[in-house]
């Protein structure tokens, strides 16, 4: 059975990132669920309007093996001010679970204070104002079972490695031939 992987989505989220990383997730037949912080559909930062699975309230009632939060603005401002956030995430860490995010989003993991004393990348100056976070350049950071993404740019690439993890290197390597990339 493969992997259940929670996908919040705020108004205003990044749709490079929500997209590419449910796309390439569900081409590995890894089961994506995406929620709404509410029930209302989800404008996201360039206008795109998308529809959630189910709520975050509803979502809460289930068990995943990873979170994944995608950027932009003022998504990933909403995503700071969802209190059923904090505790969710730190509930999966405590538990082992894949923890990722990726633009602005590593902020929010910063918030909860799973970032303290931890490597992480981000888009450029959203870590800042965390003092304890070990920043770093790269597209792409991993420490331990967290993993964070810079950009729209890096998002295929955050969501192969996503693929890589839950379903390991065959899956992913089947997946990416199949996008043709050149």
């Amino acid at each position: 059975m493969m992997p259940k992987v929670l996908l919040p989505l705020a108004q205003g989220c990044e749709e490079i990132e929500a997209v590419t990383i449910i796309d390439i997730l569900r081409r590995a037949k890894i089961e994506v669920i995406t929620a709404g912080l509410d029930a209302q559909p989800i404008r996201a930062s360039r206008g795109v309007i998308l529809l959630a699975d189910m709520t975050l309230e509803s979502a809460l009632q289930q068990e995943f093996a990873m979170i994944v939060l995608p950027g932009g603005q003022p998504g990933t401002n909403n995503l700071k001010a969802e209190t059923r956030l904090p505790a969710l995430l730190q509930h999966m860490h405590a538990q082992g679970k894949y923890i990722a995010a990726i633009c602005a989003a590593p902020s929010v993991l910063a918030m909860a204070g799973l970032l303290d004393n931890k490597q992480a990348t981000s888009f450029p100056g959203a870590l800042d104002a965390f003092e304890l976070v070990k920043q770093q350049n790269q597209a792409i950071v991993e420490d331990g079972k967290i993993i964070t993404s810079r950009s729209p740019g890096s998002a295929m690439d955050f969501a192969l490695l996503l693929v890589e993890r839950l379903a390991g290197k065959t899956t992913r390597d089947e997946v990416e031939a199949g996008l043709v990339r050149v």
